[in-house]
């Protein structure tokens, strides 16, 4: 395998649709909405990408102001090519473009969130989340 790491190169929305299909987070996010992913894809202020020729095999995509926060959306990679550091990569290419102060923040399958606090993350006590179809107030 030659990878190749980009922050230029994003991926379609069929191309990231099937990664997050196979990495098994398709469930938490539209997948049947593919305008909706081409919209968050090319929202995001930084998308890190991994690729094996022209296959997509890891991406972090990723909301941020630069200076004191940012948000990873999605951190994915293919199963047939995890724990060889294409996620750890992804999120040091990442941090790389960030300033000093700046936190880095994310939510985690049950799956996953064990690996968060192997690799340096702390665990928050307050989260909360505004779903699109509840009332303010």
């Amino acid at each position: 395998m030659t990878l190749r790491y980009s922050l230029e190169h994003r991926p379609t929305a069929a191309q990231f649709i099937a990664l997050l299909e196979d990495a098994g987070i398709a469930h938490r996010r539209p997948v049947d909405q593919p305008d909706v992913i081409q919209a968050a894809i090319d929202g995001a202020q930084l998308v890190v990408t991994a690729w094996d020729g022209d296959r997509l095999v890891g991406a972090l995509r990723a909301i941020t102001d630069f200076h004191l926060h940012c948000y990873v959306c999605e951190l994915a990679v293919r199963p047939t090519s995890q724990r060889s550091g294409i996620g750890i990569e992804l999120q040091r290419r990442l941090r790389a473009q960030l300033g000093p102060e700046c936190k880095i923040k994310l939510s985690s399958t049950s799956e996953a969130a064990s690996y968060y606090p192997s690799i340096g993350y702390q665990a928050v006590e307050f989260m909360w989340e505004l779903k699109p179809d509840t009332e303010l107030g």
